[in-house]
């Protein structure tokens, strides 16, 4: 995973420089991490300076350089197993004022797999300050056995190679872009990673790299970025690609490289974050009439309200916001923009169809999941569906009574409609626990989130109504004591009933 850092420190006027007072040493960091069969794993490591916040002194050719001391040290618990000190000079130019540019410095080391501490340490040696230090967390996890995928490097410029250098891989001289900012005028993103050992993952011939981009914050997959590249097995293949970002809107995303076989099933993936800065399409998007957009067939203001309560679930914190103001408020074309740029900055080139998809959800969470006063979008089970989509299972009980046998020194109470009794001694061998209607819910696969995903809706007081009472997705509700709840009461606390097994199951 990519690294940045922005490194800034105040700098003193040294006694040669030709800079002004209060310059920053200001630079880029990342890492990346690769495999090499024979030799083992190792991290490469980037640095980019902006010359013209570096001290320029007059060299001995006549022109003026920067120079900044260089300190990369690498510890694997308490022992240190890297350190390289060294000075990197800047390009000479013929004046100081000649210092608008960047420059790169890119170093490898061979690291057996471990978590590493690695510390950079930066001083411009044309200034009396201190250095400037940053430390991050290497992991590699690299061998001749597993499959595995490199990191996910974006490339600044690739070109034939003609004398190979450190910059070579694969025939093209690939240099790193280490910033995760992307603005307007960069109209595609090029990318390099490299796939090991598949060949003993699959007997497929063949394996698909998958990339797309998707919204960081839902984890919408933008299918028109999705592009498909098919490599004949083997124990090493590299992989380059280029998506095009002219259309996407400004907004975080992730860059996502997914390894899939003949059936289509994910084999590997890796996920890497990057914004996107486009003012322009930002003002294209802004100034479109709303007669003029998908949005202006919805005439119908209250239902248009709906409409945009509706995509709550999958809004961001901002978005959310505004749209709890606007459906306060009334004004029909206000609305209708609103909803035609929250899919535009979505979906850009398909807009429309993304929000015709959408729709259906919504009315489907309406018709299924209303009840009197409270409409399905208000509704946890429609909220789940909205953010989700819908479940790959559902388990729908509406009297489920467990004969699960439990220990003898087990006491268990049965329920009726409003009185708790007590079981005999014998139905607390047997099991026997009555439990409220309810729904289990999985997901086989929920975005940013582990397989499996599993949600339990109750009808607390069996009047239809559906609460979300307990879940393992990340950020969901979760309650240590919801099967206790679910039984009234009738499991003693620690001890796991037959729902619990059909939750853990996803059955």
């Amino acid at each position: 995973m990519k690294r940045l850092f922005l490194l800034a420190v105040a700098m003193t006027i040294a006694s040669m420089s030709i800079a002004a007072e209060g310059k920053h040493l200001s630079a880029l960091f990342s890492y990346a991490t690769f495999y090499q069969s024979g030799t083992g794993s190792y991290v490469e490591t980037y640095l980019s300076f902006d010359a013209w916040n570096l001290n320029f002194v007059q060299s001995s050719n006549g022109g003026y350089q920067a120079t900044v001391e260089v300190v990369i040290t690498a510890s694997l618990g308490d022992s240190m197993v890297l350190a390289k000190k060294y000075d990197l000079a800047s390009p000479a130019i013929k004046t100081p004022e000649a210092n608008r540019f960047n420059f790169l410095d890119m170093q490898r080391f061979a690291l057996a797999n471990g978590i590493y501490d690695l510390r950079i340490q930066l001083r411009d040696k044309n200034s009396n300050d201190e250095a400037t230090v940053v430390e991050q967390k290497v992991p590699l996890y690299y061998d001749n056995k597993r499959p595995a995928l490199s990191s996910v490097q974006t490339m600044a410029k690739v070109q034939p190679t003609t004398t190979p250098n450190i910059l070579s891989r694969s025939g093209y001289d690939m240099e790193p872009y280490i910033d995760d900012f992307f603005p307007e005028q960069i109209k595609h993103i090029d990318f390099y990673c490299e796939l090991y050992n598949i060949h003993r993952e699959t007997r497929d011939p063949y394996v698909y790299a998958v990339s797309y981009i998707e919204v960081l914050e839902t984890g919408k997959r933008l299918e028109y970025t999705e592009t498909v590249k098919r490599f004949e097995r083997d124990s090493a293949i590299a992989i380059f690609n280029t998506i095009d970002i002219e259309k996407l809107p400004s907004g975080n995303y992730n860059l996502v490289v997914e390894i899939r076989n003949h059936d289509n099933d994910i084999i590997l993936y890796k996920r890497t974050p990057f914004f996107r800065s486009n003012p322009s399409l930002e003002s294209l998007i802004d100034n479109t009439p709303a007669s003029a957009t998908f949005a202006s067939a919805l005439v119908d203001e209250a239902k248009l309200n709906d409409y945009i309560e509706a995509l709550a679930p999958i809004a961001n914190e901002i978005e959310r916001r505004d749209i709890y103001d606007i459906i306060k408020r009334s004004g029909l074309e206000e609305k209708q923009l609103f909803l035609y740029r929250f899919w535009m900055r979505r979906e850009p080139l398909n807009a429309d169809g993304a929000w015709r998809e959408y729709k259906e959800r919504v009315d489907y969470v309406n018709k299924n999941f209303s009840w009197p006063k409270t409409k399905g979008i208000q509704t946890d089970r429609g909220r789940v569906y909205l953010q989700y989509g819908a479940p790959d299972y559902v388990r729908d009980e509406k009297n489920f009574v467990s004969m699960k046998k439990f220990g003898s020194g087990v006491t268990v109470q049965n329920a009726g409609n409003d009185v708790l009794t007590p079981h005999t001694e014998q139905s607390a061998k047997q099991g026997q626990i009555f439990y409220l209607p309810y729904q289990l819910w999985r997901y086989n696969k929920i975005t940013g989130d582990d397989a499996n995903r599993c949600f339990i809706f109750w009808d607390e007081f069996r009047s239809g109504y559906y609460k979300l009472l307990h879940s393992n997705a990340k950020g969901e509700v979760r309650d240590n004591f919801w099967e206790r709840r679910l039984s009234q009461m009738q499991l003693e606390e620690g001890v796991q009933g037959e729902v619990g097994d059909q939750f853990e199951g996803g059955y």
